[in-house]
């Protein structure tokens, strides 16, 4: 940097060897350097050439002792403060037994080890420290091995290609299974620094990997900031601008240019303040002191230089993750707060079985010759202890297992969420394909008197079968807000005994997608109300019966699939058995799945007395003929066979689309069906499908299902593959026709939402710029976003007022409507002109129209110019206007011009009002009222402001009294020798568009 050819501070350099002497020289001369690295410089044993230069003792310097280096800044880190990011984190873990491992052949290791020496021995750490030439063959085993015996951490202090070689040491020889931990430190994480990654691409990649998972990483913290992002990209196009450098594109930005970015920024912010304070901007020291012991924002993040000038900067502790074979940061090291901050949702891959840190001392000592462990009785007592208190902590959780599982089904079974109170639930009540729709009160539900109510889709088959009429009884009710399914249950009493809420809670777990969900129960005798998952196409039974519907068999073998794949999940579950397996319910919801409902709860589906009528004996038509026998008790026992045998009566009805037993409906009863069922004489009396389109195999597998012999009809854990087999050469037509309508349906929906959103769009942008005509846009935009805006003060700007002369005799010659006409046409023809120029309408009260220039947005002294061609702009389109009720009336209007400073604000929150307050806004407005027809009237302070664009024609009108102010000079504007292009030709007013009566607002609505 140079002020008037002279160096006034120094910017880097960065290699130690480089800065010693250069901040020695910076001292001598009383000038700031700042650098963005800056390591220790030259070791001991090393010599300095600059202090023989200066005069002084040949000694080496340490960059730390501001005495010999007092205007020295760094800017990016200090290897004297890696030892407080070691000792947090070996306080983190207990750790009080540290080994060093330095490698005195490279430079940056021997500093850094040396401070970590130092800073051990201070902290009480330390108990192996070692040196060795890193240039050695193999010199790491033996060092290791010594060390394993003093300490379980080691630092490794090494070259990064010697960390490789240290780690495959250490697995050799066992000391990476979880008993040790190392770390080693890589400031910079990223491709320009050495290389210090597990992979070599050879044969020992695989053990280098293993062995790295017992290895902690301290690097400094990468900047994450979109800043730094920006940054990056910002010095990757200079160098290839500037340099002809191109990086490549995972080639990373270093950090240290961010740093020596943040050392300019710093300087210059120093620079400022010792101009402001009329201080030397020689004095070197001054300015250093105003950079040290200060915080502020930087291209990589938050900066903190203490007050010995050296940044506190933040650390990440870096792990090797064993799944991806990534160093990921899973803590860090704040410099400013100087703490040990675990990051959240990350841990510490431990290796081996530990699955912790290693401990600080083992348990029988180093060597192993603890006394405590040296006794071989001593040995077996502790193995027979551990075995001992092993047994017992097994036992003790699986009792515990088995209580808390007791205590869970306790608590399942005592859990009475699905009671529902009468007054929770609403019942439809309509008839069948009626749109009309009421809401039955629920205390209704249970009056015998209204029974007939509860029957909203009522069906009978009007055949002259000899079968009773087939009637489907769904019941829809309301409850939460939701539609569901109600089955009523008469029963004289419920008991809420173990048996049921057992059944309850087995209802409860069916959780499948061809399966009911139950949602609650209402036992409130003596009528019970189930409440399930409502299904609105109905049930099987209803669609086989539909004749308007066309079944297709890929149609057909989709809802058999579904019947098997819910079956065979009831089977396997705690419910399983159906026992009611019948084509009534199995019910069909909105997208056409198949669920089964009706299953479980036995004891409260079974009505107190059983009514043998014709309805009781078509149920009995699923039923097969082995538990015929056992109609005479209260309850049919259910089976797994059984419910083959009726998944098998399921099927005949699909085939022939029509009720069990189809081909003898109008001959038999269904009391002599069953009884020809149950006496089982060969040949079997059973379903005849012949003359109806079937699969053969389908056929097939319904004869297997009806077998009388119970043990040789299949289960459905094997009937699922053999429909889905069937199923293969139908539904994948089902899936292409499945495909075709939803793709049809998605593209009307996407153009239906696309239209309504433009629609929304629209709206939305008419009622912004509505809004935007009322405030200025970026008041309105505040506002919008829901922020409070503040008054502001501005220091100039030009506001305009003009009215109508003899406004109040045109009124008293005119109707209402031609004055309200009048004052559209004009205040229109304004509009359209205002929009050329950087004004803003504050408002029009009757005749008067006033604008202003100048805010909210601040534009210089622009706004005397710009107010000055509008009211050039407005006279020319008053002279040219015409009065449509009184054609041969020439319109006048007085203008008034004054500038000054006005404060503004929204007032109001109904109708918010943008107003100006001020002694300006009263100067303007007599500044009209004090002026001429069809002339414009300036004020001092305008003129003053339009003189010094000379483009604009002004003459002297003299002392004109105004009150307030007295006798003032003002001025006539009369024109302007540049031709203003902005202004087109006035609106007539006769063209407007009658479809788009707001043509300033709406332009695009006009045709």
């Amino acid at each position: 940097m140079k002020f008037k050819d002279n160096v006034i501070a120094f910017i880097g350099p960065v290699c130690a060897f480089a800065l010693e002497p250069v901040a020695r020289l910076a001292a001598y001369w009383n000038l700031p350097i700042i650098t963005g690295m800056g390591d220790q410089p030259p070791a001991e044993g090393q010599v300095s050439l600059m202090p023989a230069i200066l005069g002084k003792k040949n000694e080496s310097g340490n960059f730390n002792d501001k005495s010999e280096y007092p205007t020295l800044t760094r800017m990016s880190y200090c290897q004297c403060r890696l030892t407080l990011v070691f000792l947090s984190i070996f306080k983190n873990f207990n750790w009080k037994h540290v080994a060093l491992i330095i490698d005195r052949s490279d430079l940056f290791s021997l500093t850094v080890g040396k401070n970590l020496e130092n800073g051990l021995r201070r902290g009480s750490v330390s108990t192996y420290i070692r040196d060795f030439d890193g240039n050695d063959d193999d010199p790491c085993e033996t060092y290791l091995r010594d060390a394993s015996m003093y300490a379980r951490v080691i630092i490794l202090c090494v070259r990064g290609t010697l960390v490789r070689k240290c780690m495959l040491a250490a697995h050799k020889i066992g000391m990476t299974k979880g008993e040790w931990a190392f770390l080693d430190v890589e400031l910079v994480q990223g491709t320009h620094w050495d290389e210090r990654g597990w992979s070599a691409d050879d044969e020992q990649d695989k053990a280098a990997r293993k062995a790295y998972e017992a290895l902690l990483r301290v690097s400094l913290l990468k900047p994450s900031l979109s800043q730094f992002r920006n940054f990056s990209k910002l010095i990757k196009y200079k160098a290839k601008e500037n340099y002809n450098y191109t990086l490549s594109e995972n080639e990373e930005v270093n950090i240290f240019v961010a740093a020596f970015y943040d050392g300019v920024h710093l300087l210059g912010m120093a620079m400022n303040e010792t101009l402001t304070n009329k201080k030397n901007i020689r004095d070197g020291k001054a300015i250093t002191s105003l950079m040290w012991n200060r915080t502020f924002s930087g291209i990589i993040g938050r900066v903190r230089i203490d007050e010995n000038g050296e940044r506190d900067a933040d650390y990440e502790i870096l792990d090797l993750d064993p799944i991806t074979g990534r160093f990921e940061g899973i803590a860090r090291y704040y410099g400013e707060a100087r703490n040990f901050t675990p990051a959240k949702d990350k841990h510490i891959h431990w290796p081996g079985v530990s699955d912790g840190p290693p401990k600080d001392v083992p348990l029988c000592g180093f060597l192993g010759n603890d006394p405590a462990c040296s006794s071989e009785g001593t040995y077996y007592i502790t193995l027979y202890a551990s075995i001992a208190f092993l047994v017992f902590t097994t036992f003790v959780s699986i009792l515990a297992f088995i209580i808390n599982r007791q205590l869970k089904l306790a608590a399942d079974l005592n859990n009475m969420s699905w009671r529902v109170r009468p007054e929770e639930v609403l019942i439809e009540v309509s008839k069948p394909y009626s749109s009309r729709l009421a809401l039955q009160k629920p205390t209704e539900i249970f009056e015998p008197a209204l029974q007939e109510k509860l029957n909203c889709r009522r069906r009978s088959d009007t055949s002259n079968s000899s079968l009773p009429p087939a009637k489907v009884y769904t019941t829809v009710g309301i409850y939460k807000g939701s539609r569901v399914a109600l089955k009523k249950v008469v029963k004289k009493k419920v008991d809420l005994n173990k048996k049921l809420l057992w059944e309850i809670k087995q209802v409860r777990d069916v959780t499948h997608e061809n399966t009911v969900r139950f949602i609650g129960a209402c036992i409130h005798c003596p009528t019970v109300l189930i409440i399930t998952e409502y299904c609105p196409k109905g049930s099987l039974k209803d669609v086989l019966e539909n004749e308007a519907l066309r079944l297709e068999w890929n149609f057909r073998m989709s809802l058999i699939h579904d019947i098997v794949k819910g079956m065979a999940f009831l089977h396997s579950c705690e419910v399983g058995v159906h026992g009611k397996l019948r084509s009534s319910n199995c019910l069909i919801d909105g997208r056409f799945v198949l669920k089964l409902s009706n299953f479980g709860l036995r004891t409260l589906t079974t009505p107190s007395e059983i009514i043998r009528d014709s309805e009781y004996y078509y149920k009995l038509l699923w039923v097969a003929p082995e538990l015929l026998g056992e109609q005479n008790t209260s309850v049919i026992p259910p089976t797994q066979k059984g419910d083959v045998y009726s998944f098998a009566i399921v099927l005949e009805e699909i085939v022939v689309r029509g009720g069990p037993y189809d081909f003898v409906k109008n001959e038999m009863t269904p009391q002599e069906i069953l009884e020809k069922v149950e006496k089982r004489e060969e040949p079997y009396f059973r379903p005849d499908i012949s003359g109806h389109d079937c699969p053969e195999q389908l056929s097939e597998l319904m004869q297997r299902c009806w077998n009388d012999t119970p043990e040789e009809r299949p289960g459905f854990d094997i009937m699922r593959s053999i429909v889905r087999q069937i199923t293969r050469g139908y539904c994948e037509n089902l899936m292409d026709d499945l495909v075709l309508r939803m793709e049809q349906y998605a593209n009307n929906l996407e153009a239906l939402v696309e239209e309504k959103t433009d629609q929304l769009s629209q709206e939305k942008r008419r009622s912004e710029e509505l809004l935007f005509q009322v405030l200025p846009r970026p008041v309105a935009q505040q506002l919008m976003a829901g922020e409070m805006v503040k008054p502001e003060q501005f220091e100039n700007v030009t506001v305009y007022f003009s009215d109508i002369v003899g406004f109040t005799a045109l009124c008293a010659q005119s109707s209402p409507m031609q004055v309200v006409n009048l004052l559209n046409d004009l205040y229109s023809t304004f509009d359209r002109i205002i929009g050329f120029y950087d004004v803003y309408k504050v408002e029009t009260i009757g005749d008067a129209y006033m604008v202003v220039s100048g805010l909210p947005e601040r534009n210089g002294d622009n706004h005397a110019k710009e107010i000055a061609l509008m009211a050039l702009a407005i006279l020319d389109a008053v002279q040219m206007f015409t009065i449509q009720h009184k054609p041969d009336a020439q319109l006048k209007v007085r203008i008034g011009i004054h500038t000054g400073p006005v404060c503004a604000g929204v007032v109001g929150q109904k109708m918010p009002h943008y107003c100006l307050f001020g002694d300006t806004v009263n100067t303007a407005s007599r500044m009209e009222s004090s002026g001429e027809p069809l002339r414009i009237h300036v004020s001092w302070a305008t003129k003053n402001i339009l003189e010094t664009f000379q483009t604009f024609k002004l003459e002297l009108r003299g002392d004109v009294e105004l009150k307030g102010k007295g006798a003032v000079v003002t001025y006539w504007l009369v024109g302007c020798t540049e031709q203003d292009p902005r202004p087109p030709t006035p609106i007539n007013t006769d063209t407007l568009d009658p479809n788009n009566p707001y043509p300033l607002i709406f332009p695009e609505l006009s045709k």
